[in-house]
């Protein structure tokens, strides 16, 4: 096939996260599997305008703040002759409305997740309700559109939103169980506790805070991986819960050290309202480490209760700390909730996930 993917952004994109591995896991097996991709995405400043990543033709319109602005001109220019078979929309931040530009090429729909009224949590409201306006019109103007969802709580969230069920087919993310292993001798000395991803208000970290806060475990310790303009509000936070040198700020971290501090840690923790999914929680899964976190739409596919971590109210603090408590007062639980957990994340593979994919792009082509 000859597909077109739209995203806001590609995985090099220092802004890039989830959504983005997510499309790069999926769409560079497509290439290697003999399937022409190109990818239209915004850049940042002094990016390269085209680049060629995984089989993937890359081309960079504008920054985040432009890509939307720019994107129809773009492919009206240099796009809109090729005879794409499908258009593949990831919708993972405002949509970009293909349906009414893409000259009649079928197009899917991939959606990690909707923003809905958590975005409130996060944007000043003008900015805030322009992303929340923007998904209104989805039922209308994606009626004729097959939908590819990563999630049940996602495919849940597009039915409320007037989406007919039977256009939304869910293909769970994969994880790298190769990459992501347990190794013997790593986990940490002391109850050591562990959030990666971004700084965000929206995400819940000053949540896992105070819960970190509660822990009768002197010795224990709380690592957080990931950038964002969040952080200086949680480093004063940290004075305030009298928590210095007990939580540690990595900043950005690369693979290798993702790798190592999942490894290490006695539980990852996420409290945020929301997700599409939980890859990190999947990656720590296939490390063999537990994971507390909120009861949330796409958090608690990625978590079995009681199994593979411990699933507590959003914003219940108090709840959350007695899960980490929980973990933190026995290294036997944490051992082998981590066998069950490592057991539960081989079920979730990105081979399966492109096959499923391609799959699912041929039916809508045809």
């Amino acid at each position: 096939m000859k597909i077109l993917v739209t995203n806001w952004q590609d995985r090099e994109n220092p802004l890039a996260g989830g959504a983005e591995l997510h499309l790069h896991e999926i769409f560079e097996r497509l290439a290697a599997r003999g399937h022409e991709v190109t990818l239209l995405c915004g850049g940042w400043p002094g990016c390269a305008p085209r680049v060629t990543l995984g089989g993937m033709d890359v081309q960079r319109v504008g920054t985040r703040q432009s890509f939307a602005l720019m994107v129809f001109a773009h492919w009206r220019r240099h796009l809109a002759g090729q005879a794409f078979d499908v258009i593949v929309e990831d919708i993972n931040k405002a949509p970009l409305y293909t349906p009414l530009w893409g000259s009649g090429t079928p197009i899917v729909a991939c959606v990690p997740h909707l923003f809905g009224a958590t975005v409130f949590q996060e944007l000043p409201w003008p900015l805030a309700a322009a992303v929340w306006l923007s998904e209104r019109p989805l039922p209308y103007a994606y009626r004729d559109v097959a939908f590819e969802a990563i999630s049940e709580s996602t495919a849940d969230d597009l039915v409320d939103r007037g989406i007919p069920r039977d256009h939304v087919r869910v293909i769970y993310p994969g994880v790298s169980a190769e990459a992501f292993t347990p190794a013997a001798g790593t986990r940490a000395p002391v109850p050591t506790f562990a959030y990666v991803g971004r700084l965000k208000r929206y995400k819940g970290v000053d949540i896992v805070m105070r819960a970190f806060a509660q822990l009768a475990h002197p010795t224990a310790v709380l690592e957080i991986a990931g950038a964002g303009d969040y952080r200086p509000a949680l480093e004063a936070l940290v004075h305030t819960l009298d928590l210095t040198g007990r939580v540690r700020f990595l900043g950005f971290v690369s693979e290798s050290e993702k790798l190592a501090l999942l490894r290490r840690s006695w539980a990852v923790a996420l409290a945020s309202p929301k997700e599409g999914w939980g890859l990190t929680n999947v990656e720590a899964a296939a490390c063999a480490t537990p994971v507390v976190a909120s009861n949330s739409p796409g958090i608690r596919e990625s978590v079995l209760d009681g199994q593979t971590g411990f699933l507590v109210p959003h914003g219940d603090v108090d709840a959350l700390a007695a899960a980490m408590g929980r973990l933190a007062g026995s290294r036997e639980l944490v051992e082998s909730m981590g066998l069950r957990a490592r057991e539960f994340s081989q079920s979730f593979t990105w081979d399966n996930a492109a096959t499923e994919t391609e799959a699912h792009l041929r039916a809508v082509a045809r």
